[in-house]
């Protein structure tokens, strides 16, 4: 017996991303991915960064070998996925700006650039109080760097650029979409306490990014069944004008194993969320066009 948690994603602005180191052009996906999912209710839930799938248990007495149990992170990754498009929402382009101007020094630009403590030693040693910290500046010097060198000398890091113009981005974006997302698991209070999280997360949540905070109800209810099961016998969740049509068939990603048919390869299955070296893996969708049953059941107190 398994259990479906339906998640309400909405928001004014999303963004599901399916790379995630800085480029000019950060494309967003057509629809949520597990990872992001996952790691939204990681986030709601408190789990570090750092937490693994895994942690070893003690060794048994009857055959010595070490057994290993899932984290919490690892029941939200074992956990089957699926996102139904009930409002895909409209592309968007965003003009967008990175590290234009100049800013005072902090005290990390003195700790970790050698450099600017040589330069600007003289104005500290000469300033009346401490206090008048953080107004000091370098002419031609950048404040605030993304490019990040190692310094050949003493191997520190350091900004790997002195002066530049703003850089340029492109960045999308999916306006007032709405998709209904589930997590199919075989322990129906692990689901309910994931949804608990989700109304009162123990950390700041988004969806994708974190200019694109999530609007209203997040986790709507709990039910018996799978994830084909429970997106077929719910309505379409209303859009950002409070109707849905009826009548639309949506598109849905189930999650599958891989020996089923249709099935295609996905690469946003969470392996490690660690910031300095996240890592993902496989895992295997079928992508179906929905008829809702007619008697599908109706949402009530939805904060939209």
């Amino acid at each position: 017996m398994t259990y479906v948690l339906l998640i309400r994603l909405a928001g004014p602005l999303q963004s599901w991303g399916t790379a995630s180191r800085f480029a000019a052009r950060r494309d967003s996906h057509s629809r949520p991915t597990k990872s992001a999912v996952t790691g939204m209710c990681a986030a709601a839930l408190g789990l570090p960064r750092t937490m693994a799938l895994t942690h070893p248990a003690a060794r048994t007495d009857n055959d010595n070998r070490e057994q290993t149990r899932l984290t919490a992170l690892g029941e939200l990754a074992r956990a089957f996925f699926g996102v139904r498009a009930d409002h895909p929402g409209v592309p968007v382009r965003d003009y967008h700006t990175v590290g234009g101007g100049t800013y005072p020094l902090r005290p990390r630009d003195l700790i970790t650039d050698h450099r600017r403590a040589s330069a600007v030693s003289a104005a500290l040693d000469a300033a009346a109080s401490p206090d008048q910290f953080g107004h000091h500046t370098l002419a031609g010097w950048y404040g605030a760097p993304k490019k990040i060198a190692t310094d050949p000398l003493s191997g520190v890091l350091i900004s790997g650029e002195l002066a530049r113009s703003a850089l340029i981005t492109e960045r999308w974006y999916l306006a007032d979409a709405t998709f209904l997302a589930g997590l199919q698991h075989e322990d129906e209070d692990f689901l309910n306490s994931v949804a608990r999280a989700l109304e009162h997360p123990q950390r700041l949540l988004w969806l994708g990014r974190k200019s694109c905070p999530p609007s209203g109800t997040l986790a709507l209810k709990t039910i018996r069944g799978d994830l084909d099961t429970a997106f077929r016998t719910h309505r379409l969740l209303p859009g950002p004008d409070g109707t849905a049509d009826p009548a639309r068939r949506p598109w849905a990603w189930i999650q599958t194993p891989p020996s089923e048919r249709g099935a295609v390869p996905v690469q946003d299955q969470p392996v490690s969320f660690d910031a300095l070296q996240p890592e993902h893996t496989t895992r295997w969708e079928v992508r179906r066009r929905l008829t809702i049953a007619p008697d599908a059941t109706d949402w009530e107190d939805i904060i939209p």
